[in-house]
C-alpha cells in the first residue's frame, strides 16, 4: 500500500473486486471480514472499521488492484496492476512447460 492516502468506499470496493474477477467469499476470507458485512459495505448499507478497510485494500492489491489516490490531476480510483500485454506474457510463461504430468521425482 502506498504512503499516499487510499480512499475506498463500498462501490469502489465492489468495482475493484469485479475488475480483479474474484468472489466476495474469497475476498472476505482473505481480508478476514464477514461475507455478509462485505456485501453490505459494497452496497453502501454498512461501514467497516479502519482495520477492516486496511485489510480489504491489501487483499485487493494482492489480487492485482492498484489504487489511485485522489489528486489535483483527477479523482481517486483503481486500475489493474498489470497491463494486458503483461497478463498475456504471464499466461504464456505459465503454459510454457506443456501439459503437466505425474511427478515421479
Amino acid at each position: 500500500m502506498s504512503t499516499e492516502e487510499i480512499i475506498i468506499d463500498g462501490p469502489l470496493a465492489r468495482a475493484t473486486r469485479i475488475l480483479c474477477q474474484v468472489s466476495v467469499k474469497d475476498v472476505a476470507g482473505k481480508a478476514e471480514i464477514d461475507k455478509s458485512e462485505l456485501k453490505d459495505f459494497e452496497k453502501g448499507r454498512a461501514n467497516i472499521t479502519a482495520e477492516q478497510e486496511r485489510r480489504l485494500v491489501l487483499t485487493l492489491e494482492q489480487y492485482g488492484a492498484r489504487f489511485i489516490p485522489d489528486g489535483s490531476e483527477g479523482g481517486y480510483g483503481v486500475r489493474l496492476k498489470f497491463s494486458r500485454a503483461k497478463v498475456r506474457a504471464i499466461e504464456r510463461w505459465e503454459d510454457e512447460g506443456g501439459t503437466p504430468g505425474a511427478d515421479d521425482v
